[in-house]
């Protein structure tokens, strides 16, 4: 019997090119960013090195940068001043309010040469930081934050968003934000549903980005890190409602519910690699543990190998410049 030797396609950088079975296209990668009001040069975000808080110039700087580098798409987070905000987030769906002012930017900017997306939650605009409104017991109230969502939805697609984002995993907001939409004249525009979104530890620097006012936790309505069905149960609801993409959040440490979903998905499947996944690696990368830019990539990967067909990630832009080299 021949002695099979499986190393034979190890052997050199170019025949482990040749056989790799899982590639990562820039154009699989989308970039989160966020635009803040009330600055006037760009604010690093301490616990995201390399990640900032943009003027509505130097969104438009990146935006451009993002759309030469190849990636697939933006996705835009509005940090308003601190007084703007009151307990029904009016300011997301006013006009003149920081996201959709960003969205006009870099819509101008760039126009249809990348995906711009926007993020239609609540929680940047709340003086409370929850994703919805509130009921008098101080729970968030599940259809009044629906019709809320969908006035975001509405207002994101008028300032030129392509894809609108529903990420507070309220029942029914699919269904609800897509009929809006249409009623608006938007039915081009798509929708990206956060499908299944899990109360995660690993959200804590995001917190800092987007000056978040929360106080207590989101359990009530993000899923419990426990479950896996409900991963997939949520995603079947959301495919249902009429979502045009899925996703899931996290990604690194959700990888059998990432798995489940595009098995069952007959749409696209997005995974967000988080903030607090990017800020490990960053921080052990930066007392010399390990390599910063080999362990993004292999992170990057095995979301893609466990079967995302879109990765938000805050170092696509540096996964683009590796791959072109």
């Amino acid at each position: 019997m021949t002695l099979v030797r499986p190393r034979r396609l190890r052997t050199t950088p170019a025949m482990r090119t040749l056989v790799r079975e899982t590639r990562v296209h820039p154009a699989q990668l989308v970039l989160p960013v966020f635009v803040a009001d009330g600055i006037d040069a760009e604010r690093p975000i301490a616990s995201m090195p390399g990640v900032v808080q943009h003027t509505l110039e130097s969104l438009r700087r990146a935006a451009w940068a993002a759309a030469e580098a190849g990636l697939g798409g933006l996705m835009l987070f509005g940090v308003p001043r601190e007084d703007d905000k009151d307990a029904a987030g009016t300011c997301g769906a006013d006009p003149e309010g920081i996201l959709n002012r960003g969205l006009r930017a870099v819509r101008d900017e760039v126009g249809d040469a990348i995906v711009v997306m926007a993020d239609t939650c609540l929680d940047e605009f709340t003086d409370h930081g929850h994703c919805g409104l509130l009921d008098a017991g101080g729970r968030v109230d599940n259809d009044a934050t629906v019709e809320a969502y969908v006035r975001l939805a509405v207002a994101q697609a008028d300032a030129g968003a392509h894809v609108v984002g529903p990420s507070g995993m309220m029942d029914g907001q699919v269904l609800a934000i897509r009929e809006g939409l249409d009623a608006s004249g938007h039915a081009d525009v798509a929708i990206i549903a956060y499908a299944a979104k899990y109360a995660s530890a690993f959200f804590g620097p995001f917190r800092e980005a987007v000056a978040s006012s929360l106080h207590g936790d989101r359990r009530a309505y993000q899923q419990d890190p426990a479950n896996r069905r409900e991963g997939l149960r949520e995603a079947l609801l959301d495919l249902a409602e009429g979502a045009d993409m899925v996703m899931v959040k996290p990604a690194g440490y959700y990888l059998d519910v990432l798995a489940d979903v595009a098995a069952a998905s007959d749409v696209p499947v997005a995974a967000y690699h988080v903030s607090g996944e990017y800020a490990m690696v960053c921080a052990a990368a930066e007392r010399g543990w390990i390599d910063r830019d080999a362990a993004l990539a292999e992170a990057v990967t095995s979301i893609v190998r466990a079967g995302a067909d879109i990765v938000l990630t805050y170092a696509a832009l540096e996964l683009a410049a590796r791959r072109s080299e």
